[in-house]
């Protein structure tokens, strides 16, 4: 059986969203204990060439809303990127979360060799529905969560990796 691209792309990017909604909890919740200003969590980054914690969670976000517009065949929402607080951040979360979870599957199988067109800062990209997923999708959002989970273990968050798997499911 062949998987669908529904399947294959918006389950795994609710399930990132919402696990990085619980570090964020969860990071924020170990803040509060040690007195530390969350925005200064927001603020950090792991080298002086590499975007802050703000930037990280905003790109995942982009990348999981341009992936559910782009499939379904619907215009990219544009949303500032204006988030400098923990709130924001986690609205930010849960805004994406909503967009990505308005796709239905009807929306988006079929439509494997459907042309998808990237703007960048940098240059356009094309690629074929399926391979635009695959390769740009998820390792996209996967370095950018990654990114947002080593500046919060960076700075003495207790995250696991299961924090980073399995989200809230972790703490039962």
């Amino acid at each position: 059986m062949a998987i669908e691209l529904y399947d294959a792309s918006i389950p795994f990017i609710q399930k990132m969203l919402s696990n990085s909604k619980w570090i964020m909890t969860k990071s924020k919740q170990n803040a509060d204990e040690r007195g530390i200003d969350f925005t200064v969590l927001v603020n950090s980054r792991l080298a002086p060439d590499m975007y802050p914690l703000s930037k990280q969670i905003q790109i995942m976000c982009d990348m999981a809303k341009g992936c559910a517009a782009r499939l379904s065949g619907q215009d990219v929402p544009s949303w500032e990127d204006n988030e400098k607080t923990y709130e924001e951040l986690v609205a930010r979360i849960d805004k994406t979360l909503d967009f990505v979870s308005s796709v239905q599957a009807s929306d988006i199988n079929g439509q494997e060799d459907r042309q998808i067109h990237v703007k960048t800062p940098n240059r356009s990209l094309e690629f074929k529905a399926v391979d635009y997923v695959q390769g740009f999708v998820i390792p996209n959002l996967m370095f950018h969560m990654t990114t947002s989970y080593n500046i919060l273990r960076h700075n003495g968050v207790p995250l696991s990796k299961y924090d980073f798997v399995a989200g809230e499911a972790a703490s039962k």
